[in-house]
């Protein structure tokens, strides 16, 4: 990779990750709120939003970084993971707690003072393992949307889309 590349994915991991640090600090104080009213009704998924791009930015902080002092960023390819895999754990993150808070997935979340530490903090996780999430909720999706007749299912995985 060249140098700017990789001046640009390391300020950029940077800026999310601490910036998402100070968003969740004027989602704390209620600063945001001043400001933009609306805030108020979307609030606790920012946070999930914010605690999923911690997690991500963070997790590939890590890996730029470990990588870079090995010297292993040759692939140029590799910088489309560093620019987009934090954006898509946001997102995740926000999904996971949903599917979580439905009943969908089988964890239960204990509330603190009206504060969602538990939820907060399991958005950090999914951030920060991503991957491995979406690892999970394919396996997970494969088994509830799988039907009964198992040649009916192998027909259907061996067929290419036309």
């Amino acid at each position: 990779m060249n140098r700017w590349i990789k001046a640009v994915i390391l300020t950029y991991l940077s800026v999310l990750f601490f910036g998402s640090f100070i968003a969740v600090g004027f989602l704390w104080t209620g600063a945001l709120e001043k400001s933009l009213p609306f805030i108020a009704e979307i609030e606790v998924f920012l946070y999930y939003f914010f605690a999923g791009a911690i997690g991500g930015s963070l997790r590939h902080l890590y890996m730029f970084c470990s990588h870079y002092m090995k010297d292993e960023l040759k692939n140029y390819r590799e910088w489309i993971m560093y620019i987009f895999y934090p954006v898509f754990a946001t997102g995740t993150a926000v999904v996971a707690v949903t599917l979580i808070q439905s009943g969908i997935l089988l964890i239960e979340f204990i509330d603190f003072e009206d504060t969602p530490y538990a939820q907060i903090s399991f958005a950090f996780f999914v951030g920060f393992g991503f991957n491995r999430f979406v690892n999970k909720l394919n396996a997970v999706s494969k088994d509830f949307f799988k039907t009964k007749n198992k040649d009916h299912n192998s027909e259907m995985e061996n067929k290419s889309p036309s």
